[in-house]
């Protein structure tokens, strides 16, 4: 997601079972060590990474550190002054921030185009060098705006960014999000809406982020979404709902079937965790990662 301040700062305390919550930080820690996710236990047939606005408590060298032992190829949600640490610990970054101005300021509004075009015309040659190959964008927020006029004015100004893109092979990616929790007012808040200006760009390299939980809110039917429209996504972010939370007991969503869907489509890209982990505790929450690594790994 974006750099969103209340997505960014959302800590409850629900980790299933309490015998977990119950121990010490250090032998917690003990815990992560013994029991996160090593490489060779993993599947793989899901190619998973963890979004860092998740995570921020964490020092970003020690939460690549964690990934990379968990057996992750990726970190999501990094600008370019963290790219150098993802290289460091040999992971990927699945998608990139660059050239947006945030949740609320997009696309459809053409008193930013200027800004965010001489964004993205840093970032996009850059994140080819670094051989990433997505970076987002976002609607913005209505603001009165009707979908028409927003589809025209989104159509309009990315259709002026596309040719970078398509020169550096770099996807430009617009988040599906609610604007029924989290983002009032934002635009991009349905499948067909985003999947109509895919069709009105015309450009292989503008894709969307399908968030589940953002989705699961707005309109449910994930599966069925998915099997109809999967040429259209790029890019795929969990979360347990309600609450945003571990993908577990406590929530609506059967995320192994997901998975298994998603396959189905022969989706080659990553799925990256974007739930807030409830435990306070820093190694809590990399296990609580870790758990959800598993459940996503069919």
């Amino acid at each position: 997601m974006a750099p969103d301040i209340s997505r960014r700062r959302a800590v409850k305390n629900i980790l299933g079972g309490g015998a977990v919550l119950g121990m010490a930080p250090s032998a917690l820690l003990t815990l992560h060590t013994k029991t996160a996710t090593p490489m060779s236990a993993l599947k793989n047939n899901i190619r998973q990474s963890a979004c860092y606005w998740c995570y921020q408590s964490i020092p970003l060298d020690d939460f690549c550190a964690a990934l990379k032992k968990m057996g992750l190829p990726a970190v999501d949600l990094l600008g370019p002054k963290e790219w150098d640490t993802a290289k460091k610990y040999g992971l990927d970054v699945g998608m990139c921030y660059g050239g947006d101005l945030g949740i609320p300021k997009g696309w459809n509004d053409p008193q930013y185009w200027d800004t965010m075009l001489k964004n993205y015309a840093e970032a996009l040659p850059l994140a080819a060098q670094y051989g990433y190959k997505n970076i987002i964008c976002f609607s913005g927020n209505r603001k009165g705006m009707d979908d028409e006029t927003g589809l025209k004015n989104c159509t309009e100004g990315l259709k002026k960014l596309m040719p970078l893109a398509e020169r550096y092979k770099v996807n430009v990616v617009m988040e599906l999000l609610n604007s029924k929790v989290n983002h009032h007012d934002y635009m991009c808040d349905h499948t067909l809406w985003g999947v109509e200006l895919c069709k009105r760009i015309g450009s292989d390299r503008f894709k969307l982020l399908y968030d589940i939980y953002h989705m699961q809110i707005m309109e449910g039917d994930v599966i069925h979404t998915i099997k109809d429209y999967h040429p259209y996504i790029a890019h795929y972010h969990t979360g347990g709902v309600p609450g945003r939370h571990e993908l577990n007991e406590t929530q609506e969503l059967y995320y192994p079937a997901i998975m298994k869907a998603i396959l189905d489509t022969g989706y080659q890209g990553y799925v990256a965790q974007e739930f807030v982990p409830s435990p306070k505790d820093n190694a809590a929450k990399l296990e609580s990662l870790a758990q959800c690594v598993k459940v996503c790994d069919v």
